[in-house]
């Protein structure tokens, strides 16, 4: 009798002990992956109280995203943000090729939404609007003290309605300069052929099509008899990671071409599979070249692939990636760093080009010819050898 009394109790300290080892793990992974309990609470007394007191009419969905939009901005990295079903269609339009807008993309830099690059022929082009340029205003609401995608669906619209920027280049006095909104198709790649067995191709951004659309360029070229490459990645402001691995097996040498290290530690490289000696090449970048250009360029430089020529980079070295959060919102937000083959970190220092030279007009020229004439000294010193 005693024997049976005493297992029952021992049973019944078993499942306290065991519902108190639960309760206690459940605490710390909550803590680990929701945050402090206390801040849990607040906020659910907070929205609480606006539900039961607050005088005016109460959406409470606004609230929740609102909250979302919040726990992001605080993380004060211009590359994290939330995204509304609107904002993620014109994202994934965007990486299909195309977006509605004016044809520039933006960073923000020290609280200042800077225009990363301009693409060709586009009405942000027609309008003189540059690299390097500060947006103050955008239908003269300040951009000061915006989030990135706030600006970003302000400049966007409707095709046919015009935008009004409030601009500034440089230390020059702000101008306005009203740009009418068009859709904005985006072929990545185009190609050609130069003097001297000297192919040319332009990427101007990393979209799902760049690596075969590169493929492509590239075998018509090689076709043509190309022997050497100059590769114009100036105002190329990035793009997906998976599509500028594909561009770099043509040219990097077998071996690393990035590693990109998450919070945890972990390490993953992509690795280039290039059969035999890549081909002589150049590469021109400017201060719109970014994030997956800067990829590989700096894979180029560190591998001795090719020459930088131009002027320094833009300095993006972080990685972001798209986390749903229902079927059409998610938060964009950075969750790796990437490093080239020697080791460097990139971020907010760019790439600085093994020739640095300014563009003398606004085709940047006399860094074609550089780039050409390098390539065409290159070929000329391997036929000697």
């Amino acid at each position: 009798m005693f024997k049976k009394r005493f297992s029952i109790v021992g049973l019944i300290v078993a499942i306290v002990l065991t519902g108190g080892v639960l309760i206690g793990t459940a605490a710390y992974f909550g803590k680990a992956y929701l945050g402090d309990w206390s801040a849990l609470a607040q906020i659910a007394r907070t929205r609480s109280i606006i539900a039961s007191k607050y005088v005016g009419d109460v959406d409470a969905n606004k609230l929740d995203i609102g909250s979302v939009k919040g726990m992001v901005r605080e993380l004060n990295d211009p590359y994290s943000y939330y995204l509304d079903a609107n904002a993620l269609a014109e994202l994934s339009k965007e990486f299909e090729g195309h977006f509605g807008g004016i044809g520039i993309v933006m960073g923000k830099l020290e609280k200042q939404f800077v225009v990363v690059s301009t693409v060709e022929d586009t009405p942000a082009d027609h309008a003189g609007i540059k690299s390097g340029d500060v947006i103050l205003a955008v239908d003269n609401n300040d951009t000061m003290g915006e989030d990135l995608e706030t600006v970003v669906k302000q400049v966007r619209g409707q095709d046919g309605t015009t935008v009004e920027l409030k601009i500034q280049s440089g230390k020059d006095a702000p101008r306005v300069v009203r740009v009418v909104r068009s859709d904005i198709k985006l072929p990545s790649v185009r190609g050609k052929m130069l003097d001297s067995n000297i192919g040319y191709i332009r990427i101007r951004n990393f979209n799902q099509a760049t690596g075969k659309d590169f493929g492509k360029t590239y075998g018509e070229l090689v076709n043509k008899g190309m022997k050497g490459l100059v590769l114009d990645l100036r105002s190329n402001p990035g793009g997906l990671l998976s599509s500028c691995v594909e561009v770099a097996q043509y040219m990097i040498p077998k071996g690393p071409i990035v590693s990109i290290t998450e919070k945890n530690g972990r390490t993953t490289t992509e690795r280039s599979r290039l059969k035999g000696k890549p081909l002589p090449m150049a590469i021109l970048v400017d201060k719109g070249t970014a994030s997956a250009a800067e990829i590989i360029s700096g894979a180029a430089q560190d591998t001795k692939a090719g020459k930088l020529f131009g002027t320094t980079t833009y300095g993006k070295g972080c990685v972001q990636n798209i986390y749903k959060l229902t079927d059409d919102t998610a938060i964009k937000l950075t969750m790796a760093k990437y490093y080239t083959p020697s080791g460097r970190s990139i971020d907010k220092v760019g790439i600085k080009p093994d020739v640095e030279i300014a563009p003398e007009d606004k085709t940047g020229s006399n860094q074609l010819s550089a780039a050409e004439n390098y390539v065409r000294e290159e070929l000329a010193s391997r036929k000697q050898l």
